[in-house]
């Protein structure tokens, strides 16, 4: 059995298939129908092609005369295209303070809502120094006056939570629904 190594699928070609018998499929798609496998291979090696097997799960496997290496190449390609069209998502960092002047505040808020029209999640630190950590709750302030501001764009993953000298959230972007 040959495994694909770029798609991880498993064919059995020519010699590597075991069943007595297979449903043969020409290299036109047309069905021929139930046939030995000796027969199937020198129709094969006659028409200068692999014999593949298709489904080894049927009863008998379906086996198609191709060639093997344009099956692999056109495998891969496909794989590649899916690989394109997928949408990486980062997670981005925001730190902040709870003494955060209102201009930092709105650049601040330009990045988040930035971050998120690219589609990237976000982490949200809220770091406490010296005696900030006794005045919690302008850190809770200021964390939910963010979440109001891009309650349109995002979602929170988890509400905020404390670790240590620093609270931390998770924004994520919205998924948008489409109006049809």
């Amino acid at each position: 059995m040959e495994e694909n190594k770029i798609t991880g699928e498993k064919y059995r070609v020519n010699r590597a298939i075991t069943a007595p018998q297979a449903r043969l499929i020409d290299k036109d798609g047309n069905p021929i129908g139930i046939v030995g496998i000796r027969e199937a291979m020198i129709m094969a090696r006659e028409a200068g092609l692999d014999l593949v097997e298709i489904a080894p799960q049927a009863v008998p496997p379906v086996c198609k005369i191709l060639d093997y290496g344009k099956l692999k190449y056109e495998l891969q390609k496909k794989k590649s295209e899916a690989k394109k069209k997928q949408k990486v998502v980062e997670l981005k960092e925001v730190k902040l303070t709870p003494s955060i002047g209102e201009h930092d505040y709105n650049v601040k808020l330009l990045n988040v809502n930035r971050f998120l029209e690219e589609g990237n999640k976000i982490k949200v630190t809220l770091r406490f120094r010296g005696r900030e950590l006794s005045h919690k709750e302008l850190g809770e302030k200021l964390l939910n006056r963010l979440i109001e501001d891009v309650k349109e764009k995002a979602k929170v993953e988890g509400s905020p939570q404390f670790e240590g000298r620093q609270m931390m959230m998770i924004l994520s972007p919205q998924v948008q629904k489409n109006d049809r």
